[in-house]
């Protein structure tokens, strides 16, 4: 039997000059087979350890982790001027971070320990130079530690950077031509602009990444207009039983007070899509509950936009419908202003949101200090979720049931017995709300 030189060296030599011995004693036909079964055994092996090789590096990019953040941090104009003040804009907001503003300080220090990689700021003025706003705030405070070290490790610097941002304009403080409150005058500042505010960009946001942002395929929804959505909640005068809004104006209405973005991040060549927004206050309004409508129907419009045909209506700010893909990550991120079981928010858009089958909210975020600052003033099962000053679950960090395992969750919320406490002492510490995070392990589709 002739054994060519390519396959001699194939084969252990043992199992070699076995078969030659076979071979040379009569045995071909026992030493051919012998061969073969030893050639497809090695191949055999080969593929089932590269395949094996495969799957544990498969394991390793799912493994990756990530910690997406909501914050809203107040840092719009009426936080350093009131509402009194009629020259509001966001000039104001330029000048306190030049300022060396310990307030501003005390929000850097909460972002810094708690380090999430993506974190959406609700409430950041929009600065159109972002030298002056988002790129100021970057590196004159967040790339400055602005407090004592982590967990006590003197080698772990609390400064942290964000290379990647977005941030854009947005429908509050934006004039409108109308009387949009009712009270007979047309402004064109505060609720007679499309989205609450005293000059456009006013109650603006921005998200911060230490990952790629895919730019080119941001949708925005600052256009989509209120009458467009299928059984929107069109506010009526309950004494007439008429429409609040006029066709004229409710054809020109926008959906969103601020506006409603889906921001691919990339993540080692996987894609997560944050879905950011702040809708309106549910309240500031008459007995026609314009705003808890408008609130209802903003929340609503992240339920039908993951819902795949539910969200063939929809149409982003360069005319292209649908909703999310399937199989795709997303988290749902910002200050919703509603809540199941607290405020005046109308509780059903935010209950469809929170047991939608492909949102994942089975562990909420919580804080013991909410729950110890709400004493007996409300039901310790609900306080301990509230992330805001007054006493609500306002803002949220909702990931994808597919894509993502949570692995940790909370709200930022010192308890008066620790150091940080003094971050959120006070109202002017700094802001109302509470930062929510949220530990995700990224799993496949």
């Amino acid at each position: 039997m002739a054994i060519s030189l390519e396959f001699q060296y194939r084969l252990s030599p043992w199992v070699y000059w076995g078969i030659v011995y076979l071979s040379n004693s009569g045995h071909r036909t026992i030493a051919y087979f012998s061969y073969c079964l030893f050639f497809l055994l090695k191949i055999w092996v080969i593929e089932i350890v590269r395949y094996r090789k495969i799957l544990f590096i498969e394991s390793i990019l799912m493994k990756k982790s990530i910690t997406i953040a909501s914050f809203n941090v107040s840092m719009e104009a009426t936080n350093y001027a009131g509402r009194n003040d009629r020259n509001l804009s966001a000039q104001l907001l330029a000048t306190q971070l030049a300022n060396n503003s310990q307030q501003i300080k005390n929000i850097a220090q909460i972002i810094q320990t708690t380090a999430p990689d993506i974190i959406l700021l609700n409430e950041f003025d929009y600065i159109d130079d972002a030298s002056q706003g988002i790129e100021y705030f970057i590196k004159q405070y967040l790339n400055i530690a602005q407090g004592p070290y982590r967990n006590k490790d003197k080698n772990k610097n609390l400064a942290i950077d964000y290379p990647y941002y977005y941030y854009a304009p947005v429908n509050s403080g934006q004039p409108s031509p109308y009387d949009l409150t009712g009270d007979g005058k047309a402004t064109g500042v505060m609720g007679d602009a499309w989205g609450f505010g005293f000059f456009p960009g006013h109650y603006a946001m921005v998200l911060l990444s230490r990952y790629p942002i895919d730019v080119k395929n941001i949708r925005t929804f600052k256009r989509f207009k209120w009458a467009d959505m299928p059984n929107a909640l069109r506010p009526i005068t309950p004494n007439s039983g008429e429409f609040f809004y006029g066709d004229e104006i409710w054809q020109q209405f926008p959906l969103s007070s601020k506006s409603h973005w889906d921001v691919p991040v990339l993540i080692d060549n996987e894609v997560v899509h944050v879905l950011a927004s702040h809708p309106t206050p549910p309240v500031f309004d008459g007995p026609e509950l314009r705003n808890r409508c408008r609130n209802h129907d903003e929340v609503r419009f992240w339920g039908d936009y993951i819902s795949g045909d539910t969200a063939d209506y929809i149409y982003d700010d360069n005319g292209i419908y649908g909703g999310l893909s399937p199989n795709c990550r997303f988290v749902i991120v910002g200050d919703l202003n509603a809540s199941v079981s607290d405020g005046n928010s109308h509780p059903d858009a935010i209950d469809a949101l929170l047991t939608h089958a492909n949102i994942n909210d089975d562990r909420i975020p919580q804080s013991a200090a909410a729950n110890e600052r709400a004493g007996t003033k409300t039901a310790a099962l609900t306080a301990k979720y509230h992330t805001a000053q007054w006493g609500l679950r306002a803002d949220y960090v909702l990931p994808s049931r597919g894509g993502f395992q949570v692995m940790n969750n909370g709200v930022f919320w010192p308890t008066k017995s620790t150091s940080e406490y003094q971050l959120i002492k006070k109202r002017s510490s700094s802001s109302d709300h509470r930062l929510v995070w949220s530990q995700l392990q990224l799993t496949s589709l």
